[in-house]
């Protein structure tokens, strides 16, 4: 096989395992999968079959589902050692939760993708279900992907945005126009603010996390109903992700 058809190859594992990861805990069909990974139905359904005989995905022989199968997490505890950050921000995201109310979660840059790493749920009754554990969203695209566009260079901003269409899937509010409009108001408060631009009514604030090289790696984020996130208590919200994103910052910067 060609270097160019083993890339090609890879490309498409790696796009069905990515759709994969973003159905959680549901699973999900060939047709659904082969929908989100970009691949006909028949070339979707031998990966799977294909992965699945080496234990990277399995099949629930009841509802016909697929799931990321047990060789991931075995591999995922082998990787951890080196890559997990999470043990470090559950402590951040449980004050989070706890003195709001809200959802509080920790999510992950990955290429020009935030994948949400952990969820905790505060007291109060009424919750947000855009974001979980696993779900994937492109950068300018809720708080956490908003806010950490919006702290990489202009050069890179200028990049991404040129070449990058959010408005097919999360319509107009999603134009290069808007999400500019929106970096600026990130980056004179430090942090980000989602209006229900996602789903009406379910509102989300975010506060970057940085590595070693002062680079944008990861994100905190609270979301709740809008009622929650009124004008008159984003200060209040934004000053604790503020805080626990410092925390977080010099406690990933100083001990890994």
């Amino acid at each position: 096989m060609s270097d160019t058809r083993s890339a090609h190859l890879v490309g498409k594992i790696s796009a069905v395992l990515r759709a994969l990861s973003a159905t959680h805990a549901t699973g999900t069909t060939t047709t659904d999968l082969a929908r989100e990974a970009g691949l006909p139905r028949p070339t979707a359904h031998r990966l799977l079959s294909s992965l699945a005989d080496e234990g990277f995905v399995d099949r629930d022989r009841q509802t016909g589902s697929w799931f990321l199968g047990p060789e991931l997490y075995l591999l995922g505890q082998t990787a951890g050692t080196r890559y997990d950050v999470t043990h470090h921000a559950r402590e951040s995201v449980h004050r989070l939760a706890a003195k709001t109310g809200e959802s509080a979660f920790f999510s992950a840059l990955r290429g020009e993708e935030t994948v949400c790493l952990l969820r905790e749920d505060g007291d109060f009754p009424i919750r947000s279900f855009v974001l979980y554990e696993g779900a994937r969203f492109p950068l300018g695209v809720v708080s956490a992907g908003l806010v950490l566009l919006a702290f990489q260079s202009d050069t890179d901003v200028d990049d991404y945005l040129g070449r990058t269409d959010l408005t097919t899937r999360w319509g107009p509010s999603h134009s290069p126009e808007e999400v500019r409009a929106r970096i600026d108001r990130t980056r004179r408060h430090g942090y980000a603010v989602n209006p229900g631009l996602v789903v009406e009514g379910s509102w989300g604030m975010a506060a970057a996390v940085f590595d070693h090289n002062g680079k944008p790696a990861w994100a905190l984020t609270l979301t709740g109903v809008e009622s929650r996130f009124r004008p008159d208590r984003q200060p209040e919200l934004g000053a604790l992700l503020l805080h626990e994103a410092h925390a977080l910052t010099r406690r990933l910067t100083t001990q890994r």
